[in-house]
């Protein structure tokens, strides 16, 4: 089994993704999704996180052979660039999503000199607002960002714009559209119900995808 289906099926079986078409989930945005994405879950199942760490730190192998150090996203990302690093014998540090109020106001924790090459761990992506944010602010501080290595991702067009717009490259382990197909073999979801959920996947804001199938 490849990468992309393993991690899918990692992550249907413990619920860390899971589909809901015909009861949508509301995001705080309001949107309704018919998808929940909770990769902490990971964490607490084994067998799961040595999947997505030891592919994890594959794909930085790969396709960031120049890496020197690893940075997690706060907070989602803290625990995968720990293990990852840990597994590559790597410096981490990680993120925060604003500065400290206290002590020496930190954005950025562990040790980074500027120049360093840094691989920035993800969880998830969507529309990728925080994970460029994040690569501003390592990039404020000297370093060279290679890229980005993430768990799941949307694939939501505006999320490639951006990400192509910040000169952001993205490795994913799985994407929205390999999970669907997986949870439809399955049986996790109607196989009917794929076209559904890659309609929301195309355009988030318009939900005649909610009744699709009646």
């Amino acid at each position: 089994m490849d990468t992309k289906r393993l991690i899918a099926s990692d992550l249907l079986k413990i619920k860390a993704v899971f589909f809901r078409p015909e009861e949508p989930f509301t995001w705080a945005s309001g949107i309704k999704s018919p998808v929940y994405c909770d990769n902490r879950l990971t964490l607490t199942a084994p067998e799961v996180r040595n999947d997505v760490e030891q592919s994890l730190a594959k794909v930085v192998k790969e396709n960031y052979p120049d890496a020197e150090v690893l940075m997690g996203t706060s907070t989602a990302g803290i625990a995968h660039a720990a293990i990852t690093a840990h597994l590559l014998n790597m410096p981490m540090g990680y993120v925060r999503s604003g500065n400290k109020d206290h002590g020496r106001q930190n954005r950025i924790e562990g040790k980074l000199e500027k120049g360093q090459k840094v691989v920035i761990i993800e969880d998830l992506i969507s529309t990728g607002g925080s994970v460029i944010e994040v690569a501003e602010a390592l990039r404020d501080a000297g370093a060279e960002v290679l890229g980005i290595a993430s768990i799941f991702t949307y694939g939501m067009q505006k999320g490639l714009d951006r990400l192509a717009a910040a000169n952001l490259k993205n490795i994913s382990l799985t994407d929205f559209d390999c999970i669907a197909e997986v949870a439809a073999e399955n049986g996790y979801i109607k196989p009917e119900d794929i076209k559904r959920l890659i309609a929301f996947r195309n355009n988030p804001s318009d939900e005649s995808w909610i009744g699709a199938s009646k």
